[in-house]
C-alpha cells in the first residue's frame, strides 16, 4: 500500500476512534497500518537523507557518513 493510502486510511480510522469508537478488527489493521507506515517512512528517510550525508574536514575532503 502507498504512504497516501496509508494515511488516508489511517486518518478514517483515528476520525472512527474519536467519533464512535473502534472494533477489535480495526484496532488490528490500525495498528498495523501504523507499523507499515513507520517502517517506509525509515527506509525513505534513509535512502534520501542518511546516505547522503558527507563530513566535509577542515581540509576540503568529503566523508561519507557511515554507520558504525
Amino acid at each position: 500500500m502507498t504512504n497516501d493510502k496509508l494515511i488516508v486510511r489511517i486518518n478514517e480510522l483515528a476520525k472512527k476512534a474519536k467519533t464512535i469508537g473502534l472494533t477489535e478488527n480495526e484496532i488490528r489493521e490500525r495498528d498495523e497500518l501504523r507499523k507499515e507506515y513507520i517502517k517506509n517512512f525509515r527506509e525513505k528517510f534513509k535512502t534520501e537523507i542518511l546516505d547522503n550525508i558527507y563530513i566535509v574536514e577542515e581540509d576540503g575532503r568529503e566523508t561519507k557518513l557511515t554507520k558504525e
